[in-house]
């Protein structure tokens, strides 16, 4: 379903297709548009309850900041990438020991300082280098090999199923893997977003409020200084977010709702129009969700239109039931 509309000075150039779904604060769909019952992969919108699977088999973090990076997709700012290679350091493992592969940072800024400075690609700069950090310590802790952790088959990867399986309320449709090497879980929309309102509704001192706790309190640590999901996170008070590769985002707030979405075509600027739209019909309202309502188009270095929500989606409504 056509979620956004590309307008170039008032002409409609394109759409982007995909599909969103909106629980409200008690779990119950109340808006939804496209498919939100097919599993899709959530990418790294998987993070935090592959987070929750890590700490519950022993992965033995008791600073928060931490907490966060391991179910972060960060932007390889020095800030990361020093805190990265402190737990590994504290582990005794070398950066060698990740997994993910070698690349440059996702930050725009922050690869261009690696650049400039003559450095080039490095797992611990690959913006999944705190889970898989996390994923060794949990190792070490739980007495499994290291070798193969990335393995579906692996102990490890078996806990962190269970995980997303049970904060999704349905068994994962398919097994891949993910652009950092370890395994990603297709759940439905509707999943994953109930996930996420699970994670912010949990009782204190849970291990999955732990994980929404810590991402909430160092949300530069998820993404960066300028990823989306970090600055919803800074901008509306209680809000868990965090994006997935090929245009997935979830999102939640207690006793509101949460919202998730992707676009088909895996398009990243739909993402937060889109999302913005569906948060406003759970009544949310912020000066961050208005700059994200349209991104600008330019022409000759001007505005001259914007991405932006289609009509249709301005006015969500209840998805169609079975």
């Amino acid at each position: 379903m056509p979620l956004a509309e590309v307008v170039r000075s008032g002409f409609v150039e394109g759409v982007h297709r995909g599909s969103v779904v909106v629980l409200d604060g008690g779990g119950t769909p109340v808006a939804g548009a496209g498919d939100v019952t097919s599993p899709i992969f959530p990418r790294s919108s998987n993070k935090p309850m592959q987070a929750i699977g890590m700490l519950r088999a022993g992965l033995p973090l008791t600073d928060p900041a931490d907490v966060a990076l391991v179910a972060a997709s960060h932007a390889g700012e020095e800030f990361h990438v020093e805190r990265v290679t402190a737990l590994l350091r504290g582990a005794g493992l070398p950066g060698e020991a990740l997994r993910c592969p070698p690349e440059l940072p996702v930050g725009e800024a922050a690869r261009e300082a690696v650049l400039r400075a003559g450095g080039g690609p490095s797992r611990v700069l690959m913006n999944c280098s705190g889970k898989h950090a996390g994923m060794l310590l949990t190792c070490l802790a739980a007495g499994w090999p290291l070798d193969g952790y990335w393995r579906p088959e692996h102990p490890l990867q078996q806990r962190l199923t269970a995980a997303v399986e049970e904060f999704a309320g349905e068994r994962a449709a398919a097994v891949g893997v993910d652009g950092c090497g370890a395994p990603v879980l297709a759940v439905s929309l509707t999943g994953l977003a109930r996930a996420f309102l699970r994670l912010v509704t949990a009782e204190p001192g849970t291990v999955e409020r732990t994980v929404a706790d810590a991402m909430r309190a160092y949300p530069e640590l998820v993404g960066g200084t300028q990823a989306d999901d970090t600055r919803l996170m800074r901008g509306v008070p209680g809000l868990l977010a965090k994006v997935g590769a090929e245009g997935v985002i979830a999102a939640a707030v207690p006793g509101v709702g949460a919202v998730a979405l992707k676009i088909d075509d895996g398009a990243g600027r739909p993402r937060m129009p889109v999302l913005t739209s569906a948060l406003a019909r759970l009544g949310l309202r912020a000066p961050i969700l208005t700059e994200y309502a349209e991104v600008p188009l330019l022409g000759g270095g001007l505005p001259v239109g914007a991405v932006r929500p289609t009509p249709a989606i301005l006015h969500l409504r209840p998805p169609d039931r079975p």
